[in-house]
Order: C-alpha cells, then sequence, then structure tokens
C-alpha cells in the first residue's frame, strides 16, 4: 500500500522508533524525527502524568518548523494502567500525530484519535490478534515477530507478515532483529510498509538509558539475549548479562517473579535490561542522526546488491 498522508514525503526511510520504557524520552524522539525517521516514546515514561504534557509541549514546539517526520505516542492499553484516560485525554489536547496502542484495544482510544485525525496502529504478535484490532477499529498494525526487544511474540516475521497480509493489505510495520539499513530493506521485502526498530536506539547519544545499558547493546549479540516471561508474566527479550549483573541465573530463574518488582529488588527495564536479536549490528554508541544515516547507506547498497544478484522473474532462474 502508499503511506497515509501523515507519513507521504517526510521519512527519510521507512522506520518508525520502537517506544521503549524508560530509553525514550524527548530527546530521543525529537532526534528521531529530525533524522527523519518516526520517534516514539510511552506515555508512562514521563513521571508524573502531568509530565506528559509538558514533554507534548516541548516536542510540539522544537518540530514545529522543521521538516521532520511525526511522532507517536505508546499507550499501554491493559486494564492495569490506570492513567490511561487522562494520558489520552492529554495526547488529544496536543493532537498526537499517532498512537501506538499496545496489550490491548480500547475502542475510546480509537474513537478520541479519529476525532481530531489522528493515526492508531495496534501492536501485536499473532494473526489472531492482529484481526482483532483491525475489526475494533485501529488503522494500522505494527507485528512484533520473534527477535524484537523487550516484550516480544514467537512467531518468525516472515510467517507473520505473510499471514497478515493474505487479508489485511492496510499499514503494516515489522519488528524483531531489525538494527541494520539491509533490515529494514528485508522488512518491506517481506511485505510490511515500514520497520519498527528499538534496540539499535538504545546506543544512541540521544537515550535516555544509562552508559552501561548502551554499552551492554555494544557489546552484546544475539547468543546473549534470553527470552523469558519470568521479570513481568509477558514472554519478553532480554540481555543476560543484565540478568546475571543483578545476581540471577538466567538458565534457573528462581521462584516467584513478582519478588523481583519488590521495592529493593531488581526490576523490569531498570536493572533487567530488554534488546532483540539485531544488537550484534550495533557496533558504537553514536548520535541518532549518525545511526540512519548509516541505515540509509546500508539500505542503498542492500538495493544495489539485490539488483546486481540478477534473479529474473522466470521461475527464479538467475539472469
Amino acid at each position: 500500500m502508499s503511506l497515509p498522508p501523515l507519513l507521504q514525503g517526510r521519512l527519510s526511510l521507512p522506520v518508525i522508533g520502537a517506544p521503549m520504557f524508560i530509553v525514550s524520552g524527548p530527546d530521543l524522539v525529537i532526534a528521531q524525527c529530525r533524522a527523519g525517521v518516526v520517534g516514539a516514546f510511552p506515555a508512562l515514561n514521563a513521571r508524573p502524568a502531568a509530565q506528559l504534557g509538558e514533554w507534548l509541549a516541548r516536542i510540539t514546539a522544537e518540530l514545529a518548523l522543521q521538516d521532520a517526520a511525526p511522532y507517536a505516542v505508546n499507550l499501554i492499553a491493559h486494564r492495569s494502567n490506570t492513567r490511561i484516560g487522562q494520558d489520552l485525554e492529554t495526547c488529544v489536547k496536543f493532537r498526537v500525530p499517532i498512537i501506538i496502542s499496545s496489550l490491548g484495544v480500547r475502542p475510546e482510544v480509537i474513537d478520541a484519535v479519529h476525532g481530531y485525525g489522528g493515526l492508531v496502529l495496534q501492536d501485536i504478535v499473532t494473526p489472531t490478534q492482529a484481526r482483532k484490532a483491525i475489526e475494533k477499529g485501529a488503522d494500522g498494525l505494527v507485528a512484533v515477530a520473534a527477535g524484537a526487544g523487550g516484550h516480544a511474540g514467537d512467531l518468525s516475521p516472515f510467517a507473520l507478515v505473510q499471514e497478515i497480509r493474505t487479508w489485511f493489505d492496510g499499514l503494516l510495520a515489522l519488528s524483531g532483529a531489525i538494527a541494520h539499513g539491509g533490515a529494514v530493506l528485508a522488512a518491506l521485502a517481506a511485505g510490511a510498509d515500514l520497520a519498527y526498530v528499538g534496540s539499535a536506539f538504545i546506543a544512541t547519544d540521544e537515550a535516555a538509558a544509562s552508559d552501561a545499558y548502551k554499552q551492554a547493546i555494544v557489546a552484546g549479540s544475539a547468543e546473549g539475549i534470553v527470552r523469558t516471561s519470568h521479570f513481568t508474566g509477558i514472554p519478553g527479550n532480554y540481555l543476560r548479562a543484565s540478568i546475571v549483573a543483578a545476581g540471577l541465573d538466567p538458565d534457573q530463574l528462581p521462584g516467584d517473579p513478582a519478588k523481583l518488582l519488590l521495592d529493593g529488588g531488581a526490576k523490569a527495564w531498570r536493572d533487567i535490561w530488554g534488546a532483540g536479536h539485531g544488537i550484534g549490528a550495533v557496533g558504537s554508541v553514536v548520535p541518532v542522526a549518525d545511526r540512519v544515516n548509516a541505515w540509509r547507506q546500508e539500505y542503498a547498497h542492500a538495493l544495489r546488491h539485490a539488483a546486481l544478484a540478477g534473479w529474473a522473474r522466470d521461475g527464479g532462474k538467475a539472469a
């Protein structure tokens, strides 16, 4: 499909920066949008709730007079989020261009955002969830496949996109081990419209992650990722090194997960760091603009490589 008018001609690369708990804030979002990709942050990163309006005012003001990509706010739709009503009201006030809904679909969110002409993307991990989201009125989907950082699905990105595309031709972003310009192109070749990238943005100057977290991303690899539901009750991918640093054995996580969420204990996201399988492509901590520029070059190289491979359309025989 063609991109919606909100995105047409405003992206230097078909990428959404995934909203990351603790890591994503105004500095990162503004830098992402200035670099020509959609910047996003979770509303819950703004604490207390009143800070959300301050963040949106700053982002709106700094991007208003620039040729920048639009930004997005992530709202957690799960019933445990007691702030969602207040946060939604603030997002409506600032007419946030894109809302990314997670852990559930709320019709009132969709109605409110459509009321001012915004887009609602729903993140999903299965084709069944995808159908429900579209049936309830979401404008597009974020397919969170195997290999994505943080809360991730366990389906192959190829399989997930393939099944969704049998019935849905609308806006589709793909997440899962994307940290290189060639992987961005691969997401599009698989059938997505946009790549959804998180972990690689942790290792940037503008990210709100600790220096130790950033360096762990640089030093990490796919083999250093542990998939577990132990820390939040929802399956997710985490850096093995952070689990070890918290005094735990990643292969024998003990007892009740809730014990790790108590004050004074290791906490998911603050001490146990999310990361995706693609971090082996991240070699240093750099400004966002440099990271996106490198991806543009890698994307162009991947396009040339595909053309030079010379595969014809007549049954796959090399030309």
